[in-house]
Order: C-alpha cells, then structure tokens, then sequence
C-alpha cells in the first residue's frame, strides 16, 4: 500500500463519502461497496478500507480478509501502463516466467508493484487466452505475442517513444 498526497487524500474522501452516502450502513453490503470504490478509484486506498469500516461497524482486518479471498480487489492503483504477464501453462512452458523477470528488471518494480512514476504497474495472470501466441503480454489494451526476455527493452521503448511522439504533436496542435 502507499501514502497519498493531501490532494489525493481529500479526492479519496470526497468519493467514498459519495459512495457511503449511497449505501446502508449494512454489512451485507460490503462486497458492492468495495466494487464501488475499486470502479472509482481503480484500486482500494487504505483511507477507503478505514472509512468503510466506520461505515459498516467492521473492523479494516474483517475488511481486508473479506476482499483479499477475491482476486478482482487491488490495493494499489495500476500504472498508466498496466503491463499484464500470463503465466498460465502454454505461455509458462514456453519462457513466460523469463519474460516475467525480464519485465520486473527493466521497470525496476516486482509483480503487483508500481513504478515509482505511476506510468507502469505489473502483473502476473493466469491465462489471456491467446496460448497459440505464448509467451503473451499485454499493455494496456494492446497483445504483445511471441515474447521473449529480449524483446521486453524493445517494447517498452517503442511505447515511450510512441507517447513522446504523441507529447510532442499534442503541444504542436496548442500552439
């Protein structure tokens, strides 16, 4: 889990007072109210975790053992860039857990981190379906097929020139 800035303190406390203000303060709602928060904010801030506590009468630990039984809940927030690694058989087999390694030394960041600049977080999946193209990678919304660790600098370069190359032209078109 990380801190969060004053700003971004208050914007998480503006939202779950929107959310809470919703809900009954019913314990059976627990599972919604985290859906809510997690579609809002893109993850479970901690803040969140203790004002939804106060809201139910529960403690954060009955929270935090309801919500880490399922997979879907975050407790950080993803990176611009989601990078998602399968690791199901067909990609595993054939070096996903290489590319893995390959990924997590070139963002400088492990499985189910951020980077220090928020542009990227990582994760481990059981399968994307795609396992006639193993090993696969995905960012974002684009399949990275065939990887290989080699190949990993070469992607993530292309996609930080790419948005360079956007930066640029964006600033060109204000002027």
């Amino acid at each position: 889990m990380e801190a969060q800035t004053a700003a971004e303190e208050q914007e998480i406390r503006a939202g779950l007072a929107e959310i809470l203000a919703q809900c009954e303060p019913d314990r059976s709602q627990l599972i919604p109210i985290l859906q809510k928060v997690q579609e809002n904010f893109g993850y479970l801030p901690k803040l969140a975790i203790s004002e939804i506590g106060s809201h139910l009468g529960m403690t954060d630990v009955q929270i935090y053992g309801v919500a880490s039984f399922y997979n879907h809940f975050r407790y950080i927030p993803l990176g611009k860039h989601p990078v998602q690694m399968c690791m199901g058989t067909a990609c595993h087999m054939v070096g996903g857990g290489l590319v893995l390694e390959a990924l997590e030394r070139a963002l400088e960041v492990e499985v189910g981190g951020i980077t220090v600049d928020k542009q990227f977080s990582l994760d481990r999946v059981a399968c994307i379906g795609c396992c006639g193209l193993a090993p696969v990678m995905v960012i974002g919304d684009k399949i990275f097929p065939k990887m290989t660790s080699t190949k990993v600098d070469e992607v993530l370069v292309n996609l930080k020139m790419e948005e360079a190359e956007a930066a640029k032209e964006e600033g060109e078109e204000k002027n």
